[in-house]
Formats: structure tokens, sequence, C-alpha cells
């Protein structure tokens, strides 16, 4: 089983805050979001496992980091890959599978995630 691509990308998608870090780096205008920016809108994560969760979906291609060292001290800013990006509509899947068969929840129904303040 440790080569089956589901057990695969569950083991990288199925950490805490995985998800909710792709689904506030997709949301709103914006592209990239900075590390506090991050941290605020997710609330309750702690700096050392969103660190960790980002140098994770850095390294499985999910993210990029961008930094700015012009100033001091250096921004970094986060945003989608193309593959994250792909990976948001596998998530939206998630979402109409769970309201169709699990979770009556009209608010969610009628919301776009992109837009989704919940």
């Amino acid at each position: 089983m440790k080569n089956c691509t589901v057990y695969k990308t569950m083991n990288v998608m199925g950490k805490r805050w995985t998800i909710h870090i792709l689904l506030e780096l997709y949301k709103g205008e914006k592209k990239e979001k900075g590390f506090n920016e991050l941290k605020r809108k997710l609330g309750g994560v702690t700096p050392r496992i969103l660190s960790a969760r980002l140098t994770e979906l850095e390294s499985e291609g999910l993210i990029i980091k961008q930094t700015d060292n012009s100033t001091f001290p250096g921004r970094s800013e986060y945003f989608l890959t193309e593959s994250g990006e792909d990976f948001i509509r596998v998530i939206q899947e998630i979402k109409k599978w769970g309201s169709k068969w699990k979770f009556k929840n009209s608010e969610c129904d009628r919301s776009v995630c992109k837009y989704c303040d919940l």
C-alpha cells in the first residue's frame, strides 16, 4: 500500500491545517498572502505548525514562497501554484459530496469557496 497514489496523496493532504491553508491562499481577490495574514485568518494555528505546513506545501509543489529582501525585515508571501489551484477543484468536489450526502448547510451551498468567510 505504500506505493498507492491515494494513500500518498492523503499523507500530504490529511495533515492538520493543510486544507485550511490552501483554501486561505485561494480565497479573495488577492493571489498572495503573507505569513502573518495567514496566521491571523486561520486563527488557532501556531507559528511553528504554520511554518512547517507552508514548507511542506512548497516542497510538494502546491505553493510558492516569494521573498522580498529589499526591505528589513524581508517579507515573504505565498501563493498557489497551478497544481495547488488544481487541487482546489478537488476540495470543491469534496464540498459537493459532503453537501449531498452528509452535511446539510444551505449557507455553504449558496457560497463560492473563493469568497466564503466561514
